[in-house]
C-alpha cells in the first residue's frame, strides 16, 4: 500500500476512534440533557430554531463553552504528539484547569483526554502516528460542530434518547 494512502486510511480510522470516543464520553456525562455551563442553553435553543434538535443542541453548546471530550480528545492527541504519555497527561491536567474556569460542574473533558491518550498511545503500537489523530480529530469535530448543526444535532438528540432508554 502506497505510504499517502495508508495514511489517508489511518486518519480515516483515527477520525471515527476519536469520534466514538468523545461522543460516548458526552452521552455518557450527560451534556445532551441540558446546558450545563454558561452560554450552551442559548446555543441549544438557536439550533432548535433552525430546524435542529434541541438535545443534540444543548450538547454542542456545552461542546462550545466548556472543554468537553472533543476538546479533551483533540488536547491528549497534540500531547502526545509532542511528549508521548507524559503529554496526554499534562493536556488533562489543563483540560480539568479549563473546565473549573469555566464552572463546568463535570469531567467530560478530562476524562476523553485521559482515555484518548491511552488509545492514541495504544494506536502507536501498531503504526499509528499521533499526528494523523490529531488530524482526525478535526475532521470528526467538523462533523458535529461544522457541517450541519441542524442534521448533528438531531443524531446526537437520538443518541441521547437511547442513552435515556
Amino acid at each position: 500500500m502506497d505510504i499517502s494512502l495508508l495514511a489517508f486510511a489511518h486518519i480515516l480510522v483515527a477520525a471515527a476512534v476519536c469520534w466514538l470516543n468523545f461522543i460516548v464520553i458526552d452521552v455518557f456525562f450527560r451534556l445532551p440533557e441540558a446546558g450545563g455551563v454558561v452560554g450552551a442553553t442559548a446555543i441549544g435553543k438557536h439550533i432548535e430554531k433552525g430546524g435542529g434538535a434541541l438535545h443534540g443542541g444543548y450538547m454542542m453548546g456545552n461542546i462550545v463553552s466548556s472543554p468537553d471530550a472533543s476538546a479533551g480528545t483533540l488536547l491528549a492527541a497534540c500531547g502526545v504528539f509532542i511528549a508521548g504519555i507524559p503529554g496526554g497527561l499534562l493536556a488533562a491536567l489543563l483540560v480539568y484547569i479549563g473546565n473549573r474556569i469555566c464552572h463546568d460542574p463535570g469531567y467530560a473533558g478530562t476524562t476523553g483526554c485521559l482515555t484518548a491518550t491511552f488509545i492514541i498511545s495504544g494506536f502507536t503500537l501498531i503504526g499509528f502516528s499521533p499526528a494523523e489523530f490529531i488530524a482526525g480529530m478535526v475532521i470528526a469535530i467538523l462533523t458535529i460542530q461544522g457541517i450541519s448543526h441542524r442534521h448533528s444535532s438531531r443524531l446526537l438528540s437520538t443518541l441521547w434518547r437511547v442513552r435515556r432508554g
